[in-house]
């Protein structure tokens, strides 16, 4: 005769793990989708200045940054502590403000390529001089919509 066992109370059953690879994809997809790349490191101490009266851009990709700054201390040894142009990922000099211009309208979509707004992340110690360099620069290729990126606050902090 066959011996019958008795179930035993209380056992949970097995934790079923077939839906977990969906769902780890499903969240690397989701992540995949919304992260956004960075665009080039900082090579420049860049302490905006505070403005009173100021306006959030509402479509980015219709920007190009200029950045303007002394050095970070990993530059000083090489370019010095004077404030220097950074485009994209390089320093550059005045004279390469047009043709950085007028190569970055090039890759953008031709119905966006007369709506650039070209902003300019300058450090609050930075001289006057070689912002007007840069906005002759940006006079002679048609590059005539800039804004000044700030910090929302009171305009009289800036002044030391």
């Amino acid at each position: 005769m066959a011996k019958f066992t008795k179930k035993k109370d209380g056992d949970l059953p097995a934790v079923s793990t077939a839906s977990l690879p969906d769902i780890v994809f499903m969240l690397l997809f989701f992540f995949m989708t919304v992260t956004t790349m960075k665009d080039s490191s900082l090579m420049v101490e860049n302490v905006l200045p505070n403005a009173s009266e100021v306006k959030k851009l509402e479509k980015k990709d219709r920007v190009l940054y200029i950045y303007v700054g002394t050095p970070t201390r990993d530059y000083q040894k090489v370019f010095g502590t004077e404030p220097k142009i950074q485009l994209n990922d390089k320093f550059a000099n005045v004279t390469d403000v047009g043709d950085f211009i007028l190569e970055e309208r090039a890759k953008k979509p031709q119905e966006l390529q007369n709506v650039l707004t070209t902003a300019l992340k300058v450090d609050k110690n930075a001289s006057m001089g070689v912002i007007s360099d840069i906005k002759l620069e940006l006079r002679k290729v048609n590059a005539l919509k800039v804004n000044y990126t700030t910090y929302e606050g009171d305009a009289f902090r800036n002044i030391q």
